[in-house]
């Protein structure tokens, strides 16, 4: 008799979890955005990692103040494309799909946002102060692998002045941060939950 409690019990928990899970899964399906898919939103809910914004406030807000004062006064095609780089580099399937948008919202091209992973295979499409620009962010971002060689470093100094290069080198960390918090906690691609 004891067995076939425990069964029934087990039963019960099991289908009470089950509709929990499919209600839950259909609520973010109702909240995802317009164009998100369901498998996004199914993606979305099972999520088990926290979310930054929220159990990090101070410090959420002061990548958000970092990242702001970073990209003033820069070209916002130059700020995508840096971002978009970096993102490639990181693997980082939530920048990548966030900043291409915003890169097609701005106007970009989808020749180059196809080419800026291969960039050198394809200068002709970028100008010299995207190239130092995009060289500067591979070297940032894989500094791990041989710092920030001289001859990179200088290229970019010759494109930018040294507050645009000071403001270059601000969007290239706040990218990796991004990057970095995105992956940790496990954001998903086709989402978009910026504040």
């Amino acid at each position: 008799m004891t067995n076939t409690t425990t069964n029934t019990t087990d039963t019960a928990i099991t289908t009470t979890a089950t509709a929990t899970a499919t209600a839950t899964t259909a609520d973010a399906a109702a909240a995802a955005p317009v164009g998100s898919s369901p498998a996004i939103a199914a993606a979305e809910a099972a999520r088990t990692r926290l979310d930054f914004g929220k159990s990090a406030r101070k410090a959420f807000r002061a990548l958000i103040g970092f990242d702001a004062a970073a990209r003033e006064g820069l070209d916002p095609a130059l700020v995508e494309l840096i971002q978009i780089r970096a993102s490639h580099l990181n693997h980082c399937a939530y920048c990548l799909h966030m900043h291409t948008n915003d890169a097609r919202k701005a106007g970009e091209s989808e020749d180059r946002l196809h080419l800026v992973a291969v960039w050198r295979e394809a200068r002709h499409f970028f100008s010299e102060r995207e190239q130092a620009a995009l060289a500067l962010t591979e070297a940032i971002t894989l500094v791990s692998g041989g710092g920030v060689p001289d001859d990179v470093y200088a290229e970019a100094a010759a494109r930018f002045d040294d507050d645009e290069l000071a403001q270059v080198i601000a969007l290239i960390c706040t990218i990796n941060t991004w990057n970095r918090v995105a992956l940790a906690t496990g954001k998903v691609a086709g989402t978009d939950e910026r504040r």
